[in-house]
C-alpha cells in the first residue's frame, strides 16, 4: 500500500479489514476479493442443468464483507425462502499476479481454507429466468462462511481427498477434490487472464453435487481432507 493512503484519515470509520484466522497462528489473512469458481464438478452441473463437458470456467465473486468466521451462529437470509448450501475448498492468494501459466500457478498460493458458498436459490433462479445478472442470491450478508486457514508450508496443495458437508449430522454433500472439471493451478491461470490477482485474494474453488435447502436451526458441518473443518448454526 503506497504510504499516503497508509496514513490516511478516513471520513467514516467501516470497521476492521475483512480477515480469518491463520490456524493455530494469532495471525490473520486479509480478505481482499472473493472470487468463485461456478459448476466445478462434473455432477453438480448435471443437477444445475447443464453440460460439464461443454463449458469452460466462468466465475462470480462475493463481497470480502460477507465472510463468516467459523463456529458462527446465523440469521437465516431475508428476502427468500431458498436458502442452499455449497461447500468447497478455499484458495488463498498469498502472491499476486497476472497471466500465470498454470504450472506456476501454485507458487501464488498462500494456504488453503474450507468455505461455504450460501445460495439463495431462489432469487439465484428468478434472475436467471429473466436473464438478469444473479449476484445478489450468491453475495449478500454471511454468505461466505469460511475456517481458518492452513499454510501451504504446513498440508501443501491438496488435489485429492474428501470433500463433504453434512446438515444436522446426515451427508448431504460429498465429493473428492480430484472430481474438479478445473483443477486449482487451471483456474488461477484461466482467473489470472480476467483480471491481475492480488494478495489476499479468495478462490472458492466448486462444489460437488447434493446442494440443497436450509432451514433456521440447522447445524452444517464442512470438511476438507487435508485442510480442516468448518461448523456454523442458523438461529431458529
Amino acid at each position: 500500500m503506497k504510504d499516503h493512503l497508509r496514513h490516511a484519515k478516513y471520513v467514516i470509520d467501516i470497521g476492521p479489514l475483512p480477515s480469518l484466522p491463520v490456524a493455530d497462528s494469532d495471525m490473520r489473512f486479509p480478505v481482499g476479493r472473493i472470487f468463485c469458481v461456478g459448476r466445478n464438478y462434473a455432477e453438480h452441473a448435471r443437477e444445475m442443468g447443464h453440460d460439464p463437458d461443454r463449458e469452460p470456467p466462468f466465475f462470480f465473486m462475493k463481497a470480502p464483507s460477507s465472510i463468516v468466521q467459523n463456529g458462527s451462529t446465523l440469521d437465516y437470509p431475508v428476502g427468500t425462502k431458498d436458502v442452499h448450501h455449497e461447500i468447497e475448498m478455499v484458495v488463498a492468494i498469498g502472491k499476486g499476479g497476472k497471466d500465470i501459466p498454470a504450472e506456476k500457478a501454485l507458487d501464488h498460493v498462500w494456504g488453503y481454507g474450507v468455505g461455504l458458498d450460501m445460495t439463495r436459490r431462489d432469487i439465484q433462479g428468478e434472475a436467471k429466468k429473466m436473464g438478469r445478472p444473479w449476484e445478489m442470491g450468491k453475495s449478500f450478508d454471511q454468505s461466505a462462511p469460511c475456517s481458518a486457514l492452513r499454510p501451504v508450508s504446513e498440508i501443501g496443495h491438496p488435489a485429492k481427498g474428501a470433500i463433504r458437508v453434512k446438515v444436522n449430522g446426515e451427508v448431504k454433500q460429498h465429493g473428492d477434490l480430484s472430481q474438479q472439471i478445473w483443477s486449482v493451478p487451471e483456474q488461477i491461470a484461466y482467473l489470472s487472464g480476467l483480471v491481475t490477482l492480488q494478495p489476499g485474494d479468495l478462490i472458492f474453488s466448486g462444489t460437488p453435487s447434493g446442494v440443497g435447502p436450509v432451514n433456521k436451526g440447522d447445524k452444517l458441518e464442512g470438511h476438507v481432507e487435508g485442510v480442516g473443518d468448518l461448523t456454523i448454526t442458523y438461529a431458529r
